[in-house]
Protein backbone atom coordinates (compact mmCIF):
# COMPACT_ATOMS: atom_id res chain seq x y z
CA UNK A 1 0.00 0.00 0.00
CA UNK A 2 0.89 3.17 -1.22
CA UNK A 3 -0.12 5.36 1.80
CA UNK A 4 2.07 2.80 4.11
CA UNK A 5 5.44 3.30 2.25
CA UNK A 6 5.16 7.01 2.28
CA UNK A 7 4.36 6.72 5.96
CA UNK A 8 7.48 4.74 6.24
CA UNK A 9 9.04 7.19 4.40
CA UNK A 10 8.05 10.73 6.25
CA UNK A 11 8.96 8.81 9.79
CA UNK A 12 12.52 8.55 8.37
CA UNK A 13 12.89 11.94 6.80
CA UNK A 14 11.29 13.72 10.31
CA UNK A 15 13.87 11.60 11.99
CA UNK A 16 16.52 12.76 9.73
CA UNK A 17 16.32 16.44 10.76
CA UNK A 18 15.03 15.65 13.99
CA UNK A 19 15.68 12.57 15.64
CA UNK A 20 13.69 10.02 17.16
CA UNK A 21 11.39 12.41 20.01
CA UNK A 22 10.95 14.67 17.14
CA UNK A 23 10.15 12.34 14.64
CA UNK A 24 7.78 10.10 16.84
CA UNK A 25 5.58 13.46 18.19
CA UNK A 26 5.36 15.46 15.15
CA UNK A 27 4.04 12.28 12.93
CA UNK A 28 1.82 11.35 15.98
CA UNK A 29 0.08 14.98 16.04
CA UNK A 30 0.32 14.80 12.18
CA UNK A 31 -1.50 11.35 12.32
CA UNK A 32 -3.80 13.16 14.49
CA UNK A 33 -5.10 15.52 12.37
CA UNK A 34 -5.41 13.36 9.23
CA UNK A 35 -7.60 10.41 11.09
CA UNK A 36 -9.72 12.89 12.78
CA UNK A 37 -11.24 13.95 9.01
CA UNK A 38 -10.61 10.31 8.20
CA UNK A 39 -12.91 8.97 11.04
CA UNK A 40 -15.41 11.99 10.56
CA UNK A 41 -15.71 11.14 6.44
CA UNK A 42 -15.95 7.09 7.66
CA UNK A 43 -18.77 8.73 10.13
CA UNK A 44 -20.64 10.45 7.37
CA UNK A 45 -20.71 7.47 5.18
CA UNK A 46 -18.30 9.09 2.39
CA UNK A 47 -15.36 7.39 0.63
CA UNK A 48 -12.03 8.59 1.69
CA UNK A 49 -8.30 7.43 1.40
CA UNK A 50 -6.31 6.93 4.24
CA UNK A 51 -3.87 10.06 4.48
CA UNK A 52 -0.73 10.34 1.82
CA UNK A 53 2.11 11.22 3.76
CA UNK A 54 4.52 13.46 2.34
CA UNK A 55 8.41 13.06 2.83
CA UNK A 56 10.71 16.11 2.73
CA UNK A 57 14.17 15.64 4.43
CA UNK A 58 15.22 18.93 2.92
CA UNK A 59 12.36 21.17 4.44
CA UNK A 60 12.52 22.44 8.32
CA UNK A 61 10.42 20.13 9.26
CA UNK A 62 10.88 16.79 7.26
CA UNK A 63 7.38 16.68 5.86
CA UNK A 64 4.87 18.70 3.69
CA UNK A 65 2.45 16.85 5.87
CA UNK A 66 -0.52 15.01 4.51
CA UNK A 67 -3.81 14.95 2.19
CA UNK A 68 -6.68 12.80 2.32
CA UNK A 69 -8.68 12.65 -1.04
CA UNK A 70 -12.63 12.32 -0.63
CA UNK A 71 -14.36 10.22 -3.14
CA UNK A 72 -17.88 11.30 -2.53
CA UNK A 73 -20.18 14.37 -2.21
CA UNK A 74 -20.76 16.32 1.02
CA UNK A 75 -24.36 15.52 2.37
CA UNK A 76 -25.10 19.20 4.10
CA UNK A 77 -22.98 21.81 6.20
CA UNK A 78 -23.16 19.84 9.32
CA UNK A 79 -21.03 17.17 7.75
CA UNK A 80 -18.81 19.37 6.04
CA UNK A 81 -17.97 21.52 9.43
CA UNK A 82 -17.52 18.26 11.38
CA UNK A 83 -15.21 16.77 8.41
CA UNK A 84 -13.54 20.53 8.97
CA UNK A 85 -13.26 20.97 12.43
CA UNK A 86 -12.68 17.19 13.56
CA UNK A 87 -8.62 17.40 12.02
CA UNK A 88 -7.54 20.35 13.44
CA UNK A 89 -9.12 19.92 16.97
CA UNK A 90 -7.16 16.49 17.26
CA UNK A 91 -4.19 17.55 16.07
CA UNK A 92 -4.42 20.34 18.33
CA UNK A 93 -5.45 17.77 21.61
CA UNK A 94 -2.11 15.73 20.83
CA UNK A 95 0.10 19.00 19.95
CA UNK A 96 -0.92 20.06 23.44
CA UNK A 97 0.99 17.69 25.96
CA UNK A 98 4.40 17.51 23.51
CA UNK A 99 4.45 21.38 23.44
CA UNK A 100 3.99 21.67 27.23
CA UNK A 101 6.26 18.89 28.20
CA UNK A 102 8.93 20.00 25.65
CA UNK A 103 8.92 23.28 26.84
CA UNK A 104 9.52 22.15 30.25
CA UNK A 105 12.65 20.02 29.18
CA UNK A 106 14.27 22.81 26.64
CA UNK A 107 16.95 25.02 28.37
CA UNK A 108 17.79 29.11 28.08
CA UNK A 109 21.01 29.19 26.44
CA UNK A 110 23.09 32.23 25.91
CA UNK A 111 23.16 33.49 22.20
CA UNK A 112 26.71 32.93 20.56
CA UNK A 113 27.72 34.61 17.25
CA UNK A 114 29.52 31.41 16.00
CA UNK A 115 26.45 29.01 16.67
CA UNK A 116 24.05 27.95 13.47
CA UNK A 117 20.37 27.74 14.67
CA UNK A 118 16.99 28.43 13.03
CA UNK A 119 14.50 31.28 14.70
CA UNK A 120 10.90 30.54 15.27
CA UNK A 121 8.67 32.88 15.96
CA UNK A 122 6.52 32.30 18.91
CA UNK A 123 2.51 32.05 18.55
CA UNK A 124 0.79 33.29 21.63
CA UNK A 125 0.35 30.16 22.98
CA UNK A 126 4.25 29.53 22.74
CA UNK A 127 4.45 32.59 24.83
CA UNK A 128 2.57 31.96 27.71
CA UNK A 129 3.92 28.16 28.32
CA UNK A 130 7.44 29.76 27.75
CA UNK A 131 6.50 32.34 30.69
CA UNK A 132 4.63 29.83 33.03
CA UNK A 133 7.18 27.23 32.58
CA UNK A 134 10.70 28.65 32.45
CA UNK A 135 10.05 32.20 33.07
CA UNK A 136 11.55 35.22 31.82
CA UNK A 137 14.17 34.70 29.10
CA UNK A 138 17.63 37.21 29.57
CA UNK A 139 18.08 39.30 26.58
CA UNK A 140 21.34 37.94 25.63
CA UNK A 141 19.60 34.73 25.77
CA UNK A 142 17.51 32.47 24.13
CA UNK A 143 15.69 29.06 24.47
CA UNK A 144 17.23 25.89 22.53
CA UNK A 145 13.65 23.53 22.14
CA UNK A 146 13.42 20.11 23.04
CA UNK A 147 12.23 17.67 20.38
CA UNK A 148 9.07 17.58 21.61
CA UNK A 149 8.80 21.20 21.87
CA UNK A 150 9.59 21.58 18.22
CA UNK A 151 7.13 19.24 17.11
CA UNK A 152 4.30 21.17 19.18
CA UNK A 153 5.83 24.35 17.53
CA UNK A 154 5.56 22.52 13.87
CA UNK A 155 1.86 20.97 15.46
CA UNK A 156 0.66 24.32 16.14
CA UNK A 157 1.49 25.77 13.03
CA UNK A 158 0.22 23.50 10.88
CA UNK A 159 -3.24 23.93 12.59
CA UNK A 160 -3.36 27.38 12.49
CA UNK A 161 -2.40 27.66 8.44
CA UNK A 162 -4.85 25.06 8.29
CA UNK A 163 -7.45 27.08 10.25
CA UNK A 164 -7.21 29.79 7.26
CA UNK A 165 -10.44 30.40 6.37
CA UNK A 166 -9.53 30.09 2.33
CA UNK A 167 -10.69 27.18 -0.06
CA UNK A 168 -10.05 23.92 0.72
CA UNK A 169 -8.50 24.54 3.36
CA UNK A 170 -10.09 23.32 7.08
CA UNK A 171 -11.08 26.83 7.59
CA UNK A 172 -11.93 27.00 4.36
CA UNK A 173 -14.62 24.34 4.98
CA UNK A 174 -15.84 25.44 8.49
CA UNK A 175 -16.50 29.15 6.79
CA UNK A 176 -18.69 27.69 4.15
CA UNK A 177 -20.46 25.72 6.84
CA UNK A 178 -20.99 28.62 8.90
CA UNK A 179 -21.29 31.60 6.32
CA UNK A 180 -22.14 29.37 2.78
CA UNK A 181 -22.20 32.04 -0.17
CA UNK A 182 -20.87 34.89 1.70
CA UNK A 183 -18.34 33.03 2.71
CA UNK A 184 -16.36 34.85 -0.52
CA UNK A 185 -16.41 37.89 1.02
CA UNK A 186 -14.44 36.00 4.05
CA UNK A 187 -11.63 34.39 1.51
CA UNK A 188 -11.16 37.87 -0.01
CA UNK A 189 -10.40 39.72 3.15
CA UNK A 190 -7.86 36.90 4.51
CA UNK A 191 -6.68 36.89 0.92
CA UNK A 192 -5.63 40.48 1.43
CA UNK A 193 -4.19 40.22 4.77
CA UNK A 194 -2.03 37.53 3.72
CA UNK A 195 -0.67 40.03 0.86
CA UNK A 196 -0.20 42.34 3.95
CA UNK A 197 1.59 39.77 6.44
CA UNK A 198 3.85 39.01 3.01
CA UNK A 199 4.97 42.95 2.82
CA UNK A 200 5.35 43.79 6.44
CA UNK A 201 6.57 40.64 8.12
CA UNK A 202 7.66 37.31 5.74
CA UNK A 203 8.26 36.59 1.88
CA UNK A 204 7.20 33.08 2.61
CA UNK A 205 2.93 34.20 2.78
CA UNK A 206 3.65 34.59 -0.90
CA UNK A 207 4.08 31.00 -1.32
CA UNK A 208 0.66 29.98 0.14
CA UNK A 209 -0.71 32.55 -2.17
CA UNK A 210 0.02 31.85 -5.08
CA UNK A 211 -0.61 27.80 -3.51
CA UNK A 212 -3.97 28.85 -2.98
CA UNK A 213 -4.32 30.47 -6.36
CA UNK A 214 -3.41 27.18 -8.46
CA UNK A 215 -6.08 25.15 -6.37
CA UNK A 216 -8.30 27.52 -6.39
CA UNK A 217 -10.29 30.36 -3.87
CA UNK A 218 -14.01 28.79 -4.64
CA UNK A 219 -15.14 26.03 -2.46
CA UNK A 220 -17.93 22.82 -3.90
CA UNK A 221 -21.46 23.12 -2.08
CA UNK A 222 -22.68 20.45 -0.58
CA UNK A 223 -25.63 18.75 -1.60
CA UNK A 224 -27.89 20.06 0.81
CA UNK A 225 -27.55 23.95 0.93
CA UNK A 226 -30.54 24.80 2.92
CA UNK A 227 -30.17 23.20 6.11
CA UNK A 228 -28.25 25.24 9.05
CA UNK A 229 -25.24 23.68 11.16
CA UNK A 230 -27.73 24.56 14.48
CA UNK A 231 -25.96 26.43 17.87
CA UNK A 232 -23.70 23.67 18.94
CA UNK A 233 -21.48 23.90 16.08
CA UNK A 234 -21.27 27.68 16.13
CA UNK A 235 -19.62 27.59 19.50
CA UNK A 236 -17.07 25.17 18.29
CA UNK A 237 -16.32 27.44 15.53
CA UNK A 238 -15.81 30.55 18.11
CA UNK A 239 -13.38 27.41 19.68
CA UNK A 240 -11.36 27.21 16.59
CA UNK A 241 -11.05 30.86 16.16
CA UNK A 242 -9.07 30.70 19.64
CA UNK A 243 -7.30 27.69 18.92
CA UNK A 244 -5.94 29.79 15.52
CA UNK A 245 -5.31 32.80 17.55
CA UNK A 246 -3.35 30.69 20.04
CA UNK A 247 -1.49 29.09 17.10
CA UNK A 248 -0.88 31.76 14.76
CA UNK A 249 2.66 33.47 14.21
CA UNK A 250 2.48 36.49 11.30
CA UNK A 251 6.42 35.48 10.81
CA UNK A 252 7.06 31.62 11.51
CA UNK A 253 10.82 32.08 10.71
CA UNK A 254 11.76 35.78 11.54
CA UNK A 255 15.55 34.87 10.38
CA UNK A 256 18.30 32.61 9.79
CA UNK A 257 21.06 33.56 11.68
CA UNK A 258 24.61 32.42 12.11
Amino acid sequence: MIQLALFALTVLSTFFVGGIYYSLSVMSILLAHEMGHYLMTRRYGIPATLPYFIPFPLSPFGTFGAIIKMKGVIVNKKALFDIGVAGPLSGFAVAMPFTVEGIRLSHVEALSEKAQYLRLGDPLLFKILVRLLIGEVPKDCDIVLHPFAYAGWVGLFVTALNLLPLGQLDGGHVAYAVFGEKTRYVYGSVFVLLGLLAVLYNPGWIGLLVLLLVFGLRHPRPFDMESGIGQKRKLIALLLLAVFALSFTPSPFPSLRF
